[in-house]
């Protein structure tokens, strides 16, 4: 199983509704409002690399009011 968490800023006051649509995503494991550099944090894990990838690029990216994002790749040891 691949995870990966990414870091989200969003608009001003947008929180909420990016909350809101980052939950009904199928693969997100959890996902929190948080205080400091992003607003945003979210765990995602599908079964390869590969599905994390299409998942932040064409579902998390592309939603409406997110500004930017910082994915971190886990590492299995």
């Amino acid at each position: 199983m691949a995870t990966a968490y990414v870091l989200i800023n969003c608009d001003l006051g947008s929180e909420d509704r990016v909350l809101l649509e980052l939950k009904s995503i199928k693969k997100v494991k959890e996902t929190r409002g948080v205080f400091g550099a992003y607003d945003i944090v979210t765990k995602i894990e599908a079964p390869s690399s590969d599905m994390l990838k299409e998942i932040i690029s064409s579902k998390i990216r592309k939603i409406d009011r997110i500004r930017s994002t910082l994915t971190l790749m886990g590492v299995d040891k």
